[in-house]
C-alpha cells in the first residue's frame, strides 16, 4: 500500500499528541485507574467514600436485617430478582420465574448462566439451593428466614433451573426473593461456614471474614467501627461498576458527616439530619436528595412487661404523644404521618383505618382505669442517631405531663439490636423498611408471635386473632382477599397499640455535587454500579 508524506506526517503528529495527553492526565488524578473510561456524566474510576451513621452488624446477608449491613451487602451479594425505583420486579441472577397455574404451590425460575462468584466458583441451581437451605436451617438461625419459611421443597431440575414448592400458594415470593436476605453466597463459602460450626464457632463467622458474592464489587476488608473497603469485581457477569471501589466509613456525629462533606474527605453523608439540609442546599457543590420512602419509624412497647402488658397503658401513653410536633420538630417535616405500619405505596395499606388520637385528657383516664392514676417511671432506649435522640427528648417532656417519667438510655448499635431482640427493654425507638413492597413483609416480621426478637418483633406482641389475620393473607392469592384481611390486621394494631406509629419518612441524602448516577431507592439502598466521580 503507497503512503502519502503529508499522510505520514499527520500519522506521526497525532501519535505525537497522543502521548503528550496521556502523560498530561497522568498526574491530574491520583484517584483514577489506569484503564478508566469516560462515563455518561462523569469518569470512571475512584473510590466513593461514603459517611455512614451505623457500622455494619453483619455482612452475611442471611445473619442480620439491618440497613448499614444491607447496603454493604447489596453492592457483594446479588439475589433472584431485583426491584426498580418503584419496586417493580426484574430479573437478576434469574431471567424469568412462573407460578404454576394449577397449583400455585410450585414456583420455577431460569437462572442466568456464566455468572461466577468472586472465588472464581459457578452461580447454578445448587448454590440456589444451598442459600435457601441455609437461612431455613434452625441450626443457623437467620433472622431472614420468615421472608422463605414457607417453602417447604427446593428441586434443582437442572443446573438452571430451580423449583421451590410452597407449604400453601405464597404470592409475594418472588418479592421476597429480591430481599438483600436472599442474596446468593458462594457454595464454598457456605461449606467453609458450616465447617466453622462444627469447630464451635458462630454461623456466618467465616463469612464475616470473607463475603463472597457475585456482585459487581468484591470485598476487600473491615476494620470494624471504623470502615468497610470493597473493590471493583472485573469480572462481573454484566456491565462493570464504573468506581474502583468504596468505602463505607462509620461517622455516627452528623456534624463531622457534615464538615467531612464540605471538606471533601467523603463525598456522600448517609443520612443528613433534617436541620442541616438548608445548610447542605446553601453550599454550592453539595447536594441534597429526597427520597419518599417505604419505611415507618415508631415507638415500640415491651407488651411483655408491666406496665406495658396493658392495654390501657399502651393506649394512654400513644394518646398522650403528638406526633405531629415530633415530625415537624424532629424530622422538619420530612415525612408524612403513619396510620399504621405500612406506607402509602405498600400493598395493603388501608386509607380507612382511624390511628389513636392525640387526648391528653383521655389519656389521664386510661391511665388511671389501668390503676397508674399517679404515673410511673420507666425507660425509653434508643440508639445513637441524632433524629431519635430528639424524638426521646421530645416524648420525655410530653410524657412528663401525665405523669410518667421517662429515663432515656442510649445504646450502641449492635448492643441496641441485642438486647431489643432479647426484651430487656421497657419502651424503643426503631424503624422498619417494608423492603419488598408487600404487606405480608410490613406486617408478618413486625406483630406475627413466631417473630418474636430478632426476626423483627420487638414489641413480643402476641395475638392469636392478628396471628391468623396474617396466616390467612399470606396464603390467599387473591388481592382484594388479601386486602381486606390486612385492613382487618391494621384495625387490630390500632386497638391494640403494641407501638405508636410515627411517620415514614423522606430519606435526606447529602452528596457532593461531582457524584454522579447515585440512585437511593425507596428502601434506602444506594445502588452504586453506575455512580462516577467527575
Amino acid at each position: 500500500m503507497k503512503v502519502s508524506k503529508n499522510s505520514f506526517f499527520l500519522t506521526l503528529l497525532v501519535m505525537f499528541l497522543s502521548i503528550v495527553l496521556v502523560a498530561c492526565g497522568a498526574g491530574n488524578d491520583t484517584n483514577e485507574s489506569e484503564d478508566s473510561t469516560a462515563g455518561e456524566e462523569g469518569t470512571a474510576g475512584g473510590t466513593l467514600i461514603i459517611n455512614q451513621s451505623s457500622d455494619a452488624v453483619s455482612l452475611d446477608p442471611h445473619g442480620s436485617n439491618d440497613t448499614p449491613s444491607s447496603n454493604v451487602a447489596y453492592n457483594i451479594y446479588e439475589a433472584l430478582v431485583v426491584q426498580d425505583q418503584e419496586l417493580n420486579l426484574l430479573p437478576g441472577l434469574a431471567t424469568e420465574w412462573t407460578q404454576d397455574e394449577e397449583d400455585p404451590t410450585r414456583w420455577e425460575f431460569q437462572l442466568r448462566e456464566g455468572v461466577t462468584f468472586h472465588d472464581g466458583s459457578d452461580f447454578n441451581a445448587e448454590v440456589v439451593k444451598a442459600n435457601i437451605d441455609r437461612i431455613l436451617d434452625e441450626d443457623v438461625a437467620s433472622p431472614r428466614s420468615f421472608l422463605y419459611d414457607m417453602i417447604v421443597e427446593i428441586n434443582v431440575i437442572d443446573d438452571y433451573t430451580v423449583e421451590f414448592i410452597t407449604e400453601y400458594p405464597y404470592a409475594p415470593l418472588a418479592a421476597n426473593l429480591a430481599h438483600n436476605g436472599g442474596g446468593m453466597i458462594s457454595k464454598e463459602l457456605i461449606e467453609a461456614d458450616y465447617a466453622a460450626m462444627e469447630e464451635g464457632r458462630e454461623p456466618g463467622a467465616v463469612i464475616n471474614e470473607g463475603p463472597i458474592g457475585t456482585g459487581y464489587f468484591k470485598f476487600e476488608n473491615w476494620n470494624p467501627g471504623q470502615e468497610i473497603n470493597l473493590t471493583r469485581n472485573e469480572d462481573y457477569w454484566g456491565e462493570n461498576a464504573k468506581l474502583d471501589g468504596v468505602t463505607f466509613r462509620v461517622v455516627s456525629e452528623p456534624g463531622t458527616r457534615l464538615a467531612n462533606l464540605q471538606t471533601g474527605d467523603a463525598h456522600i453523608s448517609h443520612p443528613i439530619i433534617p436541620s442541616d439540609v438548608g445548610q447542605v442546599e446553601a453550599i454550592d457543590n453539595l447536594e441534597v436528595t429526597r427520597t419518599p420512602s417505604v419505611s415507618l419509624s415508631y415507638f415500640g412497647f415491651n407488651v411483655e412487661k408491666e406496665p406495658f402488658n396493658d392495654v390501657k397503658v399502651r393506649q394512654a401513653v400513644s394518646m398522650a404523644i403528638n406526633k405531629d410536633d415530633i415530625i415537624n420538630g424532629v424530622y422538619d417535616g420530612a415525612g408524612i404521618p403513619a396510620i399504621g405500619p405500612l406506607a402509602p405505596a405498600v400493598f395493603g395499606y388501608s386509607e380507612n383505618a382511624e390511628p389513636i388520637p392525640y387526648d391528653v385528657d383521655r389519656a389521664k383516664e386510661l391511665l388511671a382505669e389501668a390503676g397508674y392514676e399517679d404515673g410511673f417511671t420507666t425507660t425509653l432506649w434508643t440508639n445513637d442517631s441524632p433524629e431519635r435522640t430528639n424524638a426521646a427528648v421530645a416524648v420525655q417532656a410530653q410524657l412528663a405531663e401525665i405523669g410518667i417519667t421517662v429515663n432515656i438510655e442510649v445504646l450502641e448499635w449492635g448492643a441496641y439490636l441485642e438486647q431489643t431482640s432479647n426484651g430487656e427493654h421497657d419502651m424503643f425507638i426503631l424503624g422498619w423498611s417494608t423492603v419488598t413492597g408487600d404487606g405480608d413483609y410490613g406486617m408478618y416480621a413486625l406483630f406475627h408471635s413466631s417473630q418474636h426478637g430478632t426476626p423483627g418483633n420487638r414489641t413480643f406482641i402476641d395475638n392469636a386473632e392478628l396471628d391468623d389475620l396474617l396466616d390467612q393473607a399470606r396464603r390467599s392469592s387473591d388481592e382484594q382477599e388479601r386486602l381486606d384481611l390486612y385492613e382487618q390486621a391494621q384495625e387490630i394494631l390500632i386497638e391494640e397499640a403494641p407501638m405508636l406509629y410515627i411517620h415514614h419518612q423522606e430519606f435526606l441524602l447529602g452528596y457532593r455535587s461531582e457524584v454522579q448516577g447515585l440512585v437511593q431507592t425507596p428502601t434506602d439502598i444506594l445502588k452504586l454500579n453506575e455512580v462516577t466521580i467527575q
